[in-house]
């Protein structure tokens, strides 16, 4: 009787504990979705900073020849040989191209062959001079014979004088069929090849000279303002006068900072009205060669000190249906939703216009996860400094 009892107990037990333990899984399922349900979350926080910042402008820059010079010859003729190596660095006076000289140097030749008969000429207009000068004073022969002989000397020596400068532009002419770099710098590929009739108006090589090198980049009409006023402060006249007081940082394509700071040597005459930005243009060292004209890169300059800048980590932040938002945690230890206004970026931090007070708690991580009037647990962390060096403007970029 009583092994029948316990076998028909077990299932009525086994029955009556299941609800319990479908009750059980279905809580802690509950608990999982609601976070609410496992009491406050635990959140890690940062205060507020208040200090003073330099704002850096971030701008594209195109790397330009300090001097960029168009090689034309001045002289038509036959090119015949090409003195340089394509690529390489170059100096003033160098001899790149060679035209064929003969028809010069006969050109040269002829006038010479002139030259000297003209002073063959005057030799006899001196001889008659000097012979009838006393004997017209005698008045041995006429004067009109004398005359003529004045006449003649004065006509031979300006044919001299004429047959002089033939003889100098023939050498001119002459030199000119070699064909000279104007500047130092690094030639480009030759243009024309030998063989070639070339004239005045065809260019046969550029070449540009690279150090110092320049960097043209536009700013705009807010950071132009911002960085006069800064080295007015300095004691500076204008931008143009700034020196080194206005140091640039030059960033190239592979993201290498390169080694030498700039300084401002243009600031265009006008603000460009399209765009609503004012051309600069900057020099660098480049005892390397490094740069080279065409080049793009990444210009850097400080343009002011925000002061009094509020800061939060960028992690802080959350992107809300175009707007951006904090998630602050108040004295009542809940979180409160705050929309907030961007200042520029400052390295890792970034700046806030509107929207917070120094000291406020905000969270750093897991802003995704929490919802306004949330209750948390939060852990606050120090902030760390920021990261100046790569402190931009998010005007001009």
């Amino acid at each position: 009787m009583s092994r029948i009892s316990s076998a028909l107990l077990t299932p009525i037990v086994g029955a009556a504990l299941l609800p319990l333990l479908v009750a059980g899984c279905s809580g802690k399922k509950q608990a999982a979705a609601n976070p609410h349900a496992m009491g406050p979350f635990p959140v890690t926080v940062m205060a507020v900073q208040q200090k003073n910042v330099p704002i850096y402008g971030d701008w594209i820059g195109n790397l330009a020849g300090y001097v960029t010079a168009n090689i034309q010859p001045q002289v038509s003729g036959y090119l015949i040989r090409q003195d340089y190596k394509e690529g390489s660095p170059v100096h003033k006076g160098q001899v790149l191209f060679q035209i064929d000289p003969r028809p010069f140097q006969a050109t040269l030749d002829q006038a010479k062959g002139q030259l000297a008969q003209v002073q063959a000429q005057l030799q006899l207009a001196n001889i008659n001079v000097n012979r009838d000068s006393p004997l017209a004073k005698a008045h041995a022969i006429a004067q009109s014979t004398l005359d003529n002989d004045l006449q003649q000397q004065a006509a031979e020596k300006a044919a001299l004088e004429s047959a002089k400068a033939s003889v100098e532009t023939a050498q001119i002419n002459l030199g000119f069929t070699k064909v000279r770099s104007l500047i130092d710098g690094i030639a480009g590929l030759a243009a024309t090849q030998v063989g070639a009739l070339v004239s005045p108006t065809t260019t046969l090589t550029t070449v540009s000279q690279v150090n110092p090198i320049k960097v043209y980049f536009s700013i705009s009409e807010q950071e132009y303002l911002a960085l006069s006023t800064s080295v007015r402060a300095m004691g500076k006249a204008d931008l143009l006068d700034s020196g080194n007081a206005v140091p640039l940082q030059l960033t190239l394509a592979n993201g290498q900072v390169y080694p030498h700071e700039g300084r401002i040597i243009f600031v265009d005459r006008a603000v460009n009205p399209q765009t609503g930005t004012i051309l600069i243009a900057g020099s660098f060292a480049n005892p390397r060669g490094l740069l080279r004209p065409g080049q793009f890169g990444h210009i850097k300059a400080e343009t002011h000190i925000a002061e009094n800048a509020l800061l939060i980590p960028q992690q802080a932040l959350n992107q809300l249906q175009g707007n951006y938002v904090v998630a602050v945690v108040g004295s009542d230890h809940k979180i409160h939703m705050t929309p907030v206004q961007l200042g520029p970026e400052v390295g890792n931090m970034q700046v806030i216009n509107k929207g917070l007070q120094p000291g406020d708690l905000v969270v750093i991580q897991g802003i995704e996860k929490l919802r306004d009037g949330m209750p948390v647990v939060p852990h606050q962390v120090s902030a760390p400094a920021p990261d100046t060096d790569g402190a931009q403007s998010t005007e001009g970029n």
